[in-house]
């Protein structure tokens, strides 16, 4: 009887001990947490979420292609999304937005079906663009199927040098200007190709982001 005692008291304060080990060892953790939350040091935030800050006189921007056809474009520029799934203006093919060179002001935006639609109300569109106007582009399921040879130049003109290549549902993000001069750095691709395709029929979504100059006078 005498040693069945002494088990059950070696087991009891083994358990005991091996509970405070467990609470403390949770207690302590918590407090290095806590600690840890409170003298850290949050990281800056930018503009529309973009890695760096931007120099003066310059937009920040971050823009991303539509994932599959499930979800849309986005385009934010200076902490102002200008269009998304969220705000309802976003649809099939190619998403533009226009934005005024000197002020960031947002003067349209506006989607152009390139599988079902037709390509003539989006060349009017392209021709009605003003000199010193930033031109924001993303597709979204499919963007090139009526594409033709005008739409394509005039989008060229605006400085995209991949929009001759741009093929059925590639993915596409574009930022460029009426009046450039040169070819727009800002600019990313991703052709659709089975072998190599994220999505079953689509690419990877593509992200793109960075700092546009202001016009000056």
């Amino acid at each position: 009887m005498r040693v069945a005692g002494a088990a059950k008291l070696v087991v009891a304060v083994a358990v005991f001990l091996l509970t405070f080990y467990v609470i403390s060892q949770v207690f302590e953790i918590k407090m290095d947490a806590s600690l840890g939350n409170l003298f850290a040091t949050k990281p800056p935030r930018y503009k529309c979420g973009i890695s760096k800050a931007c120099p003066e006189k310059h937009f920040a921007f971050k823009m991303a292609s539509g994932a599959a056809n499930v979800v849309g474009p986005k385009i934010c520029l200076e902490d102002n999304i200008l269009m998304s799934g969220v705000k309802n203006n976003v649809g099939r093919g190619i998403n533009v937005a226009l934005v005024n060179g000197k002020t960031g002001g947002v003067l349209d935006t506006k989607y152009f079906d390139m599988w079902g639609g037709d390509v003539a109300p989006f060349i009017e569109f392209l021709k009605s663009i003003q000199d010193g106007t930033i031109v924001l582009m993303g597709t979204y399921d499919d963007g090139a199927t009526k594409l033709n040879d005008e739409a394509r130049r005039l989008i060229a003109e605006l400085g995209s040098t991949s929009i001759t290549s741009l093929g059925f549902r590639d993915n596409w993000v574009f930022c460029g200007g009426k009046g450039i001069k040169t070819k727009s750095p800002f600019e990313q691709h991703i052709k659709n190709n089975k072998d190599t395709n994220k999505y079953e029929g689509w690419p990877e979504v593509v992200e793109m982001e960075g700092c546009i100059p202001q016009k000056q006078d």
